[in-house]
């Protein structure tokens, strides 16, 4: 683009000199420099649209409502108010200096909180941790209240699902999750919230936020993202599961979206061992005419994902999770790709796709209902079905692309300018086994690929260059990708 403008440019200047110096010119010759002048200019400002433009208008052309929508959904059980900070602002002001202890599983102090922090942000990965220390957690929320640029939203994974799912406006949405005052007027008016939800004070989780090249010390973010960390006992014991799952009767929802399962890794060994197989016998209970969609979150201890794996996974519908659960998952369980220890840039589209149809094929559990999963990284989305139980799933996965794009830049819309490809557009689509390769094109923005039963519907997402917010993302492109799925089992 730019050497054809300077060209232009120069073509432009020839024309007027030659003018200039030789007024007596033949006129034929002015004219026909003229018209090549104005030849040049008509294909520059009639250049077709970019690549991004493009995909956002192909999507636009795909993402058609289900000829069903769900008509209720319950939703739960976590829920609570988000305090976002810059990370290195909150830990400066706490007098924090970089600190090399790398990754701890839960938080005990701030040495801690910096250490952990560090070690994401050099990855520029989400991650979530438990703070155990209640009075140094107390210090340092007050820290970040008093931060001029801090901010409250409403937070919780179930929240945050069910602020996207009441956007929809024939869906009536149900809450139940720890709701107190602050969070109760941030949510969307639509929402229900059952009585027993409701509490005196609200759980706060600090969301701590770094932009893509920040520098703290030594490192350096590749990425923009955020590090979670909170003592939230309430959410930690999913107090608000039996009320959930007790409105089903009255409420009577198609579809019930469950998170939170993360929040156990704050209690004890024996009790998150308990709580989760108590949360495992009420799920069972649920009728087989609601589907129930898991949505994942960043997690650390492996006895918890192989309970969540073992007891849970083979009684819900769908799952959602991103690269760093999908990596755990597998790892956790020895499934496929678990020798791997880290992402390497942008995750192996193979890679994924094996251990998506390994879910699929039950991980060894009998009997499982799950069919469907979506996964979400930054710079890709795939949904995974098995043949006959879902519909529409390509425009679920363009709906969850395309919404991914636009939240991350604070906009109603793609703005082309705004957004650009980290995706690789050609791909291996196992790495197991003899493959095929898909490609995805301005015009074919969704690739799709069958393997023993399991369609794979994939798409690019147009990454903002430079986000107003990252947290919630993956809540929203789930629930999006919900909103535009059909179920061929009701």
């Amino acid at each position: 683009m730019w050497a054809r403008t300077i060209c232009v440019g120069l073509l432009a200047f020839t024309v007027g000199l030659i003018h200039h110096l030789q007024p007596d010119i033949p006129e034929a010759a002015l004219e026909y420099l003229s018209s090549s002048l104005q030849s040049l200019s008509s294909r520059q400002t009639t250049a077709g649209p970019s690549l991004e433009e493009a995909l956002a208008t192909a999507w636009d052309q795909l993402i058609t409502a289900p000829s069903r929508h769900w008509g209720k959904v319950a939703v739960g059980v976590n829920a609570c108010v988000d305090v976002v900070v810059s990370g290195v602002s909150l830990l400066q002001a706490l007098g924090l200096k970089p600190q090399s202890g790398g990754d701890h599983v839960v938080l005990s102090s701030q040495e801690e909180l910096a250490a952990t922090f560090l070690h994401y942000m050099q990855r520029g990965a989400a991650a979530e941790r438990f703070y155990s220390d209640a009075e140094s957690f107390q210090h340092i929320s007050r820290t970040a209240a008093q931060n001029p640029g801090a901010k409250h939203f409403v937070g919780g994974n179930a929240a945050l699902m069910a602020q996207r799912l009441a956007s929809h406006p024939d869906i009536q949405v149900l809450l139940c999750g720890p709701v107190g005052p602050k969070l109760h007027e941030l949510l969307d008016d639509r929402i229900l919230v059952p009585p027993a939800s409701l509490q005196e004070q609200d759980e706060y989780h600090l969301i701590l936020e770094y932009k893509a090249g920040e520098q703290w010390g030594s490192g350096h973010a590749p990425a923009a993202s955020r590090f979670i960390f909170s003592h939230d006992l309430s959410n930690g014991a999913m107090t608000s599961l039996e009320v959930l799952l007790s409105s089903l009767e009255d409420f009577q929802p198609q579809l019930l979206v469950l998170s939170g399962l993360h929040m156990m890794e704050g209690l004890s060994q024996e009790k998150r061992a308990s709580r989760l197989n108590e949360a495992a016998v009420a799920l069972s209970d649920v009728p087989t005419d609601i589907l129930i969609h898991l949505e994942l979150a960043s997690m650390t201890d492996g006895d918890l994902m192989r309970g969540i794996i073992y007891q849970v996974f083979p009684l819900i519908s769908s799952l959602g999770l991103n690269e760093q659960e999908l990596l755990f998952l597998t790892q956790s369980a020895n499934g496929p790709h678990s020798s791997l220890s880290a992402w390497s840039g942008v995750p192996d589209v193979g890679i994924v796709s094996d251990i998506l149809f390994w879910i699929l094929q039950g991980t060894g559990s009998e009997g499982s209902r799950l069919t469907r999963v979506h996964f979400h990284t930054l710079a890709y989305h795939i949904i995974a079905t098995i043949d006959g139980f879902w519909g529409n799933q390509v425009a679920a996965v363009a709906a969850g692309a395309r919404v991914a794009g636009a939240q991350a830049c604070a906009s109603p819309t793609i703005d082309p300018s705004r957004v650009m490809l980290k995706s690789p557009l050609e791909f291996s689509t196992s790495q197991m086994e003899t493959s095929s390769t898909a490609r995805i094109t301005a015009k074919e923005p969704v690739a799709v690929w069958s393997k023993g039963g399991v369609t794979f519907h994939f798409t690019p997402v147009l990454v903002c260059k430079d986000p107003t917010r990252t947290v919630g993302l993956g809540d929203a492109i789930s629930a999006e990708g919900l909103l535009f799925s059909e179920s061929k089992a009701q």
